[in-house]
């Protein structure tokens, strides 16, 4: 595994170091970048020298750049004889961009040349799959829907904490996540109910100093609080009802490690969320602070008649298994690798 040094703090840290012995080739962090900027050269250069020595079978690249590596690497490896299997999971990336900006159209020609460059697609939701088909076009490359999965302690229900708040947010203090609309939120909730809310928001980030001035605006300085990042579970007994106010995700874990563990949830309806709770779900929502507002309103009101609403354990295990997801992504291995050969 290799992954950028320069980002996630102590916690991601610590995570790293317990996962570090169970893998055989190690974990190296290198600084790289979120953006494209002229330090990518001197990245690619560093991580590239990390997997030729490694000389691995298969290239997995997570996320847009991360991709490009993967599929780069691989390519150049076949120099020298080796052809390990170039596998790419976009996990939204670059299609995020809008086709009608010149960024846009600049990242999906570079999508759609690297498509000829790659072994195999894993989308990790059919919504990417259709939002790839429609920006960059049909891979060429054989592809497969894979969905993130869960092992079966994640599927054990967290308990709700005596002293909980009514509401949390748990993700990185950044805009696409929607701590802003969050904040928004629950102040318009907190004027429609006539009484005072409290909330737990979870998570590092840049803007996080930003976040912390908004909820002082907005009167919340000792009803809020904000919490380093630590592990979803520990997390998520801090509240009654958890809000995913996202702008854009592709499938994000913490919707699935929610409710495995048996929250309650509202999320916006982006990206493959809709795909796990079901298209008219009443806990999906627009990433608007009104309509986010509208349905915490509507949790408060009724709570135990919200949490029916949740998808149904033995579904989620069916679909989002951590068993599941890893057979899927090992044949996507295996043929890789028998077509390369």
């Amino acid at each position: 595994m290799i992954c950028d040094s320069t980002t996630g703090g102590d916690y991601e840290a610590s995570l790293i170091a317990q996962l570090e012995p169970r893998l055989s080739l190690g974990i190296r962090r290198t600084p790289m970048q979120r953006h494209i900027g002229l330090g990518d050269l001197t990245a690619a250069r560093r991580a590239y020298d990390v997997v030729r020595g490694m000389q691995p079978d298969v290239l997995h690249g997570h996320g847009a750049k991360g991709g490009v590596y993967a599929r780069v690497f691989g390519t150049l490896m076949r120099v020298s004889g080796r052809k390990p299997a170039r596998i790419y999971s976009p996990h939204g990336g670059s299609l995020h961009y809008a086709t009608e900006t010149a960024t846009g159209r600049f990242f999906f020609s570079i999508e759609r040349m690297m498509d000829r460059l790659t072994d195999h697609i894993l989308f990790v939701s059919d919504y990417e799959r259709r939002t790839f088909e429609r920006k960059v076009g049909l891979p060429r490359a054989p592809f497969t829907l894979v969905y993130n999965g869960l092992t079966a302690e994640e599927f054990e229900p967290v308990q709700t904490g005596n002293d909980a708040a009514d509401f949390l947010y748990i993700g990185m203090m950044r805009d696409l996540k929607g701590p802003d609309l969050f904040i928004d939120a629950l102040a318009l909730t907190e004027r429609r109910l006539g009484r005072k809310l409290t909330a737990v928001m979870v998570g590092d980030g840049d803007s996080l100093d930003r976040y912390k001035e908004q909820a002082r605006q907005c009167g919340f300085e000792d009803r809020i609080r904000f919490l380093p990042a630590m592990p979803a579970r520990a997390a998520f007994g801090l509240a009654h009802i958890m809000v995913v106010p996202s702008r854009a995700e592709a499938m994000p874990y913490i919707v699935l490690e929610a409710l495995a563990a048996g929250r309650s949830l509202i999320a916006s309806a982006v990206g493959g969320i809709p795909e796990v709770f079901g298209e008219e779900s009443p806990a999906l929502t627009q990433p608007d602070a009104e309509a986010i507002a509208a349905k915490m309103h509507l949790a408060m009101s009724d709570e135990p008649a919200f949490r029916a609403t949740m998808p149904a354990l033995p579904e989620l295990r069916a679909r989002f298994g951590a068993d599941v997801m890893a057979a899927a992504v090992e044949t996507a291995y295996r043929d890789s690798l028998s077509i390369n050969r």
